[in-house]
């Protein structure tokens, strides 16, 4: 009989979608390792793609029901018609739903991706910190070279806070959805715990070189004034040894 086989056919097509719904859309998902959610976007990915491969059978069976429906008395259409309007509704709704899921899941791992990335650029910046403050650290030299030190450390310390807030702002998308939160919890305070650190090392390195440079430009003065006051005594003397004045006439200046 055709309408018995039309009506098996709805009802498998029916009973996938069940099936689907509460597989991929009914179930509630924890996301606790970036492994879990790279999985589960896969998985809707595929699911998408078999949603959207039912399509060709949908459209057999609404043209089978149709064309019984034009050949078979008015009896019989109300009942298959409904359950043909209703195969077609939540066939659609599915698809919409697994679209909307499988999209949002792919956002939320582009935003762990670029979580990452942004962390991974300022740990980067937070090495080349830590290298220059060891460099500094019991940095020798005259004036000039202590300033060119503290000019370099100074540049790395103007660094924008522009990717701090992007990780601030995209780790608080993330965790206020309740998707890795331990995780990233757990990388922003060690991010956050160094960067401080550094950042407090770095602002004492500087009060620290600006009074070494402060106190080599002092001694930097000191010398020249020894010198140029060494200077006056050398030509001085030299000048006394030529009209042959014996040491005994000037006792400062041999002093």
């Amino acid at each position: 009989d055709k309408t018995v086989s039309l009506r098996k056919d709805l009802s498998e097509m029916h009973e996938w979608i069940t099936q689907a719904e509460e597989e991929y859309l009914e179930r509630d998902f924890e996301y606790k390792t970036p492994e879990e959610l790279q999985k589960a976007v896969e998985e809707l990915k595929r699911a998408k793609e078999e949603a959207l491969q039912k399509e060709v059978k949908v459209k057999l069976i609404t043209d089978s029901v149709n064309n019984f429906i034009a050949k078979a008395p008015p009896a019989a259409h109300e009942a298959l018609k409904k359950e043909l309007d209703d195969l077609i509704t939540n066939y659609q709704r599915l698809c919409s739903r697994l679209n909307g899921k499988c999209k949002t899941l792919e956002e939320v791992w582009a935003c762990w991706c670029e979580l990452l990335s942004y962390l991974d650029e300022e740990n980067k910046w937070l090495n080349e910190m830590e290298l220059k403050l060891k460099a500094t650290e019991n940095i020798q030299g005259g004036a000039e070279e202590i300033s060119e030190s503290l000019d370099s450390l100074e540049n790395l310390m103007r660094h924008p806070e522009d990717n701090r807030n992007q990780i601030r702002e995209l780790a608080q998308t993330l965790t206020d959805g309740g998707i890795l939160d331990e995780l990233i919890n757990d990388k922003l305070e060690k991010f956050n715990i160094k960067w401080e650190e550094l950042q407090q090392q770095a602002v004492r390195r500087q009060k620290s070189l600006e009074q070494s440079i402060q106190s080599a430009q002092e001694i930097d003065k000191t010398l020249r004034l020894i010198q140029e006051s060494t200077a006056t005594i050398d030509k001085q003397l030299t000048a006394y040894l030529a009209d042959r004045v014996d040491a005994a006439q000037v006792p400062q200046e041999a002093q």
